[in-house]
């Protein structure tokens, strides 16, 4: 059960008035305590919005947001890979305020390896957060969005979830999947007036590499071990170095939420347009290299 804590300035808890706010939207954000989703649960805070802030650790989404205390900030305690725990909070955030306009979907970690020395259980693991838990929140909060005829989630994928990595074919594969499931889910609920956006960002000053938050491997392979560098050894050097700026991505989330006409897929920063750029053109140059091969496949029918 999610542990509610509301952030007051010592005012009345009662929930506003509906009409007073008519024009405010609603946020349901996950992965609060840091990084991109505490970014963005100041910028729409900033733009005059109303915040669900969750996060699986209540100490740390208070540190995160101990400047920001508002009548609009409410935070719970979510486990997203626990569906039950997503349905609870969905619900807490629609009785506080009535209703959900943006769900972030940002909470996720890092397995980082080479995908023979991962076990079956980092795996499912990984999946359990990065993929799961996007789905979990989505299943709760699509029932919520079709019956106002609105909603917007935005779900964060990764260069990872368009460039296959060295040592992210965990953390690559959940985020391809939450690619595959935001645009597939995007066709499906467009005709309730519900968008769905999944963003790509490069590299941004956040936890994800933090050696707290991120996994490696227990073992290594020695014929990997021989050959090359290790993951941690490639990876860890990039923590706090990142380009990315995450409150201003935070402030570019906001700004996607009032676009009448909202991108299903968004890149992130210079470095990942850098990347992703050259990978599309690269795809496309395949698909037409053999195309005389493909169309052969083509059966007849009399």
């Amino acid at each position: 059960m999610p542990i509610c804590s509301r952030l007051r300035n010592g005012r009345s808890t009662a929930p506003s008035n509906h009409k007073e706010h008519i024009m405010r939207k609603v946020w349901f954000i996950t992965g609060a305590g840091s990084g991109i989703g505490a970014g963005t649960v100041k910028a729409a805070l900033t733009a005059g919005d109303r915040v669900v802030a969750t996060g699986r650790n209540m100490q740390k989404l208070r540190n995160a947001l101990r400047d920001v205390a508002s009548d609009d900030l409410e935070i719970l305690q979510l486990d997203v890979s626990d569906e039950a725990q997503a349905t609870t909070a969905v619900d807490q955030a629609v009785k506080r305020f009535g209703r959900i306009d943006v769900v972030l979907n940002n909470a996720g970690y890092s397995l980082l390896g080479n995908f023979e020395e991962l076990s079956t259980q980092d795996i499912e693991r990984q999946f359990a957060t990065n993929f799961w838990g996007v789905s979990n929140v989505m299943r709760a909060a699509l029932p919520v969005m079709r019956k106002q005829r609105s909603g917007h989630i935005i779900n964060m994928s990764s260069v990872a979830g368009v460039v296959g990595l060295k040592h992210c074919s965990a953390y690559g594969a959940s985020k391809f999947a939450v690619e595959g499931l935001s645009l597939a889910v995007g066709e499906e609920v467009e005709k309730f007036g519900i968008k769905v956006t999944a963003v790509e960002p490069g590299f941004f000053r956040t936890d994800l590499l933090d050696a707290a938050n991120v996994k490696w491997p227990s073992g290594r392979i020695d014929d990997y071990a021989a050959a090359e560098q290790g993951a941690q050894e490639m990876w860890s050097p990039y923590a706090g170095q990142q380009p990315g700026d995450p409150e201003k991505l935070g402030q570019v989330l906001v700004k996607l939420s009032g676009m009448a006409i909202a991108p299903r897929l968004f890149v992130a920063g210079s470095d990942a347009i850098a990347v992703v750029a050259p990978a599309v053109e690269a795809r496309l140059k395949a698909v037409h290299a053999l195309e005389d091969l493909s169309t052969s496949t083509d059966g007849s029918f009399r």
